[in-house]
């Protein structure tokens, strides 16, 4: 039973790691094509106004939340590797 709350422990330390490093990334390649867009739109209003409702945008999209993946696909992986070596 410990080991299995050892797993669970280490596996979301490695999970939020990933999780972090993705959304981070993700957030700088957003901001990294809005500024693109505004410098290719021929730089109408302030730069900085531009890129914050762009990522405020970007903060209700679908793309942020399907990054929440990365915590429920392994767990469901887990879970039905778990109950096809006990059950099945």
């Amino acid at each position: 039973m410990f080991a299995l709350v050892r797993l669970f422990a280490l596996g979301l330390v490695v999970l939020s790691v990933i999780y972090v490093s993705v959304s981070l990334w993700s957030r700088a390649r957003r901001r990294e094509t809005l500024e693109l867009l505004w410098e290719e739109r021929g730089r109408i209003g302030d730069r900085d106004s531009f890129v914050k409702a762009g990522m405020v945008e970007y903060d209700r999209s679908l793309k942020k939340r399907l990054i929440l993946g990365i915590y429920v696909v392994p767990a469901v992986v887990v879970a039905g590797i778990i109950y096809l070596v006990n059950y099945y």
